[in-house]
């Protein structure tokens, strides 16, 4: 186990910037997702700590090393790719021991790694397999059971399961937190799906354009997003956007958009009391917008109510996903699907409550958050 830190990380291939002045500190034990669209520099940063990538600027420290010049082979960490690269002429037991062997560790030994790990994975009764007889979800096991037996400082996983459909990949991921638990090694794990970097993370690094937007919690993420893009980004259904003025009536703060008003709470009225009074961007998650009639923990009142126009439902089960038109703006709301709202036919009028002390507001210009 080991802790890395990345200083001033930047990589630039030919006049293009895929990575800028990346600085984190990964701690030992911990499991670090990296996450955002593809393109954004999380696959670029995780080979430049693999060295696979020689960086342009900045440096790299696993366990208090710097390892810029170091070879890949030398730094002790293991990776998993997404296409798993097993060698298809070897047995599950040969691709597992094959980087031990290299190491010229005794035979009594790679075995005794092999089995345990084959064991801790379910894959025993898998050793005498070749990978051509294995499942997607078996051939993923394999590779990480590669990067086990190895006992690295720092695992680097590059979106392990996206090969994977998606009823496997809700099963491996559990079993991916499990695994780290047991074993506690440092890990940093790249993915372009937000959900899984919310359910598996201990802490999330959100990137764009080669830029470090946001280092938190997932929660911390979630309830107080930095910026829009990491608004956005983080959630499913994403954040609703709408263009709104900040405005001051009856000594109160008012948030006013093409079909509606709501009252800015208190404690973020207070945030904004020393900004000029003007345009912003309005943020509302799907979850904080409620059917009036069956509102959980809101109590329906002036400021808080909206109207707005059934646009399509998407049934989900056990909540359903409304999109609305309210005024020249678009929502989208998520409800359970008791509610009323549910049957109700395209273009009838509904009214909704929204949870304002969860609202957000966002500079136009900057796209930061304001309050």
């Amino acid at each position: 186990m080991a802790e890395v830190v990345l200083k001033n990380l930047s990589k630039t291939f030919k006049d293009t910037a895929a990575v800028s002045d990346v600085n984190l500190e990964i701690k030992d034990g911990e499991f670090l997702v990296l996450v955002g669209p593809s393109g954004c520099g999380k696959t670029t940063v995780l080979r430049m700590i693999a060295g696979l990538e020689e960086p342009s600027e900045g440096e790299i420290l696993i366990d208090g090393r710097l390892v810029n010049d170091v070879e890949p082979k030398d730094r002790d960490i293991a990776m998993v790719f997404q296409n798993y690269a097993l060698y298809p002429h070897m047995t599950v037991f040969k691709n597992m021991a094959f980087g031990l062997e290299q190491r010229k560790m005794k035979r009594e030994e790679i075995a005794a790694r092999v089995h345990s790990t084959a064991e801790m994975l379910g894959i025993k009764e898998l050793l005498s397999r070749k990978p051509k007889q294995l499942s997607g979800g078996q051939r993923q096991r394999v590779a990480l059971g590669r990067a086990i037996v190895r006992k690295p400082k720092v695992f680097l996983m590059d979106e392990p399961l996206s090969n994977l459909d998606a009823k496997f990949r809700v099963q491996t991921r559990a079993e991916l937190i499990k695994l780290h638990r047991q074993l506690g090694i440092t890990t940093i794990y790249v993915t372009h799906d937000q959900v899984e970097a919310m359910t598996m993370g201990d802490r999330i690094v959100v990137m764009n354009k080669g830029l470090v937007q946001q280092v938190d919690t997932p929660l911390e993420l979630y309830n107080n997003p930095a910026n829009m893009f990491v608004a956005g980004f983080i959630g499913s259904p994403a954040m609703n956007f709408v263009e709104a003025n900040l405005e001051i009536k009856d000594d109160s703060m008012w948030v006013s958009a093409g079909g509606f008003q709501l009252s800015v709470p208190k404690e973020k009225a207070d945030n904004l009391k020393d900004l000029p009074i003007g345009r912003v961007i309005l943020g509302v998650r799907p979850e904080n917008i409620f059917d009036v009639r069956l509102s959980p923990t809101v109590k329906p009142e002036k400021g808080n109510t909206i109207r707005a126009a059934i646009d399509v439902v998407e049934p989900m089960g056990s909540s359903a996903t409304v999109y609305l038109k309210c005024g020249g703006d678009s929502l989208v709301a998520v409800v359970e699907s008791e509610s009323p709202m549910v049957s109700t036919k395209t273009s009838e009028m509904v009214d909704l409550v929204i949870d304002t002390s969860r609202i957000h507001l966002f500079d136009p210009t900057t796209e930061k958050k304001l309050a």
